[in-house]
């Protein structure tokens, strides 16, 4: 005979003490924490932790469940090194603490990189750290002249979807700061990237072939670019960034190669450039080289005493060394600078330098207001080849056709 059913009361009792044990389960589960000093790196900003960093990374990307590779406080050496997928779950990557590259700037020889991310998918970077290359000794070595080896960009992101980046800072980068390429759907939000203004070609983030790239409330402070476009740069925005020193926001340079992608569909807005050499830019090689530049906004930015606060510049050369001094066959439409205002540190406030062959079209200028720091000095805009419409007070003057 079988036995008796027990009483609802003791069934429900059951019913819940298995939710709360499946429960339980699932959330130790989802908390695979993987602590690099476990893995023998050492906080004390002298050892080599690069192997250790890699052998926590090996185990947190074969996780079945989502794993956390996790950076205490102190300071962490490390070489060049690369976390590569695809990784079987989604990856956290805590940094808490600091990382340093070696003051011995051939310590990473001739790679490219410094911190890679390559191959991975669903992925977040962030914690507030700090990220310290310790350019300067490369820097020097550069502006002396020497032979130095390649520098190194201190945080990649190639070939990857779904990072999210946030929170941390980097400082000194030999290179870009961060370099972002042929990837997708890449967030970074709240970073702060330092490097002083005489640093050559430490862009804060470069961009290129890459789409769905989105940068928010972020502080950049560089000897070049504090944000570049290259080509294949689609469906960018770009909102709420604090930009100078360095060079200013700029789509380019294109036009150094042969076939290159065009970037279309960008946004700029609601950010504050102050001293920089250029505002928003866009820049050309003058070669006959093909590609475009189309769908662009810039709105509601602030300049305080800008270099050249709105320019597109078709004959770019930045050293006048070896100029081409072609036509650029890169044709740029569809580019609207609306509600930009605050002070120009040089007389051309707005300068439209387009293709003899390929002239700028569909160029829009909506209530600008560009007045000289020097309020004795009236600003002026200059243009060549260059067809478009204003709208609202325009000031300087427009001179589109």
């Amino acid at each position: 005979m079988a036995p008796p059913l027990a009483p609802d009361g003791i069934h429900l009792i059951r019913r819940v003490v298995l939710v709360i044990l499946v429960l339980f389960a699932l959330v130790q589960q989802s908390s695979a924490v993987y602590n690099v000093v476990n893995y023998g790196a050492k906080p004390d900003g002298r050892t080599n932790s690069t192997l250790a960093f890699s052998r926590a990374w090996t185990a947190a990307c074969s996780s079945l469940v989502p794993a956390t590779l996790y950076v205490p406080k102190g300071i962490f050496m490390v070489g060049a090194i690369a976390f590569r997928g695809p990784c079987r779950s989604r990856i956290m990557f805590q940094l808490t603490g600091t990382l340093i590259a070696s003051s011995n700037y051939w310590s990473l020889g001739n790679s490219e990189d410094w911190i890679l991310f390559h191959y991975v998918n669903r992925i977040s970077i962030y914690g507030g750290g700090t990220v310290n290359a310790q350019g300067t000794t490369y820097w020097s070595c550069r502006m002396a002249g020497k032979s130095c080896p390649d520098p190194a960009k201190s945080i990649s992101i190639q070939r990857s979807s779904n990072v999210f980046l946030s929170g941390l800072t980097s400082v000194n980068s030999k290179m870009f700061h961060i370099f972002v390429s042929r990837s997708a759907n890449v967030r970074i939000h709240g970073v702060k990237l330092h490097a002083p203004s005489w640093s050559p070609n430490t862009d804060g983030i470069h961009i290129q072939n890459s789409k769905g790239v989105t940068v928010t409330s972020s502080l950049i402070k560089t000897g070049d670019d504090c944000i570049s476009m290259g080509p294949g740069s689609k469906n960018i925005w770009i909102d709420a960034v604090t930009c100078g020193p360095g060079h200013g926001i700029s789509i380019g340079s294109l036009g150094q190669a042969a076939n290159e992608d065009g970037v279309q569909n960008v946004t700029v807005m609601n950010s504050i450039l102050t001293g920089t050499q250029n505002g928003v830019r866009i820049k050309t090689w003058a070669r006959a080289y093909t590609g475009y530049v189309t769908s662009v906004s810039f709105r509601n930015i602030v300049m305080r005493s800008v270099f050249n606060p709105i320019i597109i510049d078709q004959d770019y050369c930045p050293n006048n060394n070896n100029c081409p001094s072609q036509s650029s066959g890169v044709k740029i439409s569809g580019v609207v600078f609306k509600n930009i205002k605050g002070t120009s540190a040089t007389q051309v406030a707005v300068s439209f330098m387009c293709s003899s062959t390929n002239p700028c079209r569909g160029i829009k200028l909506q209530d600008i207001n560009l007045s000289h720091y020097n309020k004795k000095i009236t600003t002026t805009s200059s243009c060549q080849y260059a067809v478009g419409s204003s709208s609202g007070t325009v000031l300087p003057r427009s001179c589109l056709v």
